[in-house]
């Protein structure tokens, strides 16, 4: 039986290259410009799903619903129950979310992401993985976000924590508008490879003198993709894939913080309707105990 990382996604590469083709960087100083670092983002950058909590801080905003959060959720709560992915709920998920965006202008989302990311996202960062990002700049290196969050919010954060540029799912727009369609497709499992191999073209990177951080298996495309594989609160499959490799895996979760990262881990596809479900599910949990 394959794992997680061996599975096939639906055309991979033009999900790749186009989050490449989005990709902006700051003007980077960069003293060893061959070399560079890639994180994922829910739960290796940042504790939960970061599309839940954007979904959090556009309720609060009114502009979602406790229904429609329930709906956009519903698919992934499935998964963590029966392990595997469906495709109907994810397709469902990925509809939601772009059913949410068509009509809005790019500045209006931009907007969104900056003032959710301020109120609700900041304090969900892991200072550890930042520690390990803050060395690869210190180094003179450039350091990338990939995710399957939509690159909006990617991009966010990237230039909140200070670092290179972002690589997520790309929306397409027309005119300064989200049209409702992605270009390409999720940027998720074999896709995020594909975007690190096609961003590595563009800047002239070597790698195998890149590093590649991430705590799920379904980012085993990316891991060895790299010369240089970490695993930073990392599910049970990738622990393990790291232990047999000799793989450095740094965890920073303690206590109630293991049961909140461990839940509402992104899956495959299902990272847009990702820690949405377990969010509710722990708050039940937590107000039950």
């Amino acid at each position: 039986m394959r794992r997680f990382w061996q599975r096939q996604v639906e055309d991979p590469v033009s999900a790749g290259k186009a989050a490449a083709e989005a990709a902006e960087s700051r003007p980077w100083p960069a003293h060893d410009a061959t070399a560079a670092a890639f994180f994922d983002v829910d739960n290796t950058m940042m504790r939960g799903a970061s599309i839940y909590h954007f979904a959090r801080g556009l309720a609060k905003r009114k502009m979602f619903t406790t229904r429609d959060l329930a709906m956009f959720a519903w698919g992934q709560a499935a998964f963590r129950l029966r392990g595997t992915e469906n495709a109907e709920h994810i397709g469902t998920a990925r509809e939601a979310a772009l059913q949410f965006v068509a009509g809005k202008s790019v500045g209006e989302l931009v907007r969104l992401c900056e003032e959710i990311y301020d109120d609700v996202m900041e304090d969900r960062i892991w200072q550890g993985t930042r520690t390990l990002a803050q060395t690869h700049l210190d180094a003179g290196q450039q350091v990338w976000l990939v995710t399957a969050t939509p690159v909006e919010i990617a991009r966010v954060m990237a230039s909140r924590l200070g670092l290179t540029g972002a690589l997520g799912t790309v929306a397409e727009t027309v005119d300064g508008h989200y049209t409702g369609k992605l270009v390409g497709n999720l940027l998720h499992g074999p896709a995020k490879a594909e975007a690190v191999r096609a961003l590595a073209a563009r800047e002239d990177l070597i790698l195998d003198r890149c590093a590649a951080y991430s705590d799920s298996s379904n980012d085993m495309p990316m891991l060895t993709v790299v010369g240089h594989p970490h695993a930073v609160n990392p599910d049970g499959d990738l622990r393990d894939h790291a232990r047999e490799n000799a793989w450095p895996i740094h965890d920073f979760r303690t206590g109630r913080k293991v049961a909140f990262v461990a839940l509402p881990a992104a899956a495959g596809a299902g990272a847009l309707a990702g820690g949405v479900a377990a969010g509710i599910a722990l708050r039940r949990h937590y107000r039950g105990a």
